[in-house]
């Protein structure tokens, strides 16, 4: 399964990105591999519109399974991630990336 977080940073101890669409930084982690890499997502901040449903197009092309992050994708990148089958698990804004993955493992999070 791939995981994608939304981080202000590339590693575990990265702090979390409340955002989806203008996000940083999209982590990518691999639970087969144990792989962490990393999208630089900057760019989407330049974006008047649309910024949600390119980081989903993003998330798709990165084959993620499921996404952790804050508070969410808006309305049109929801419908995006729900077409394409990633799952939406919320409530890690507060986290370093690697408490979001423990606190996703032990099913702490919400599923959109």
């Amino acid at each position: 399964m791939k995981l994608a977080f939304t981080a202000k940073g590339t590693t575990w101890d990265s702090n979390m990105d409340a955002r989806f669409g203008r996000t940083e930084f999209l982590l990518i982690y691999d639970d087969i591999s144990k792989e962490l890499s990393s999208f630089d997502n900057r760019e989407s901040a330049n974006n008047a519109h649309g910024a949600g449903p390119k980081t989903a197009q993003y998330l798709f092309e990165l084959k993620a399974d499921a996404l952790i992050t804050g508070n969410g994708p808006g309305g049109n990148a929801a419908a995006v991630m729900e077409k394409t089958g990633i799952k939406i698990h919320i409530g890690a804004g507060a986290m370093t990336v690697k408490e979001a993955y423990d606190a996703f493992q032990k099913g702490e999070l919400k599923k959109v």
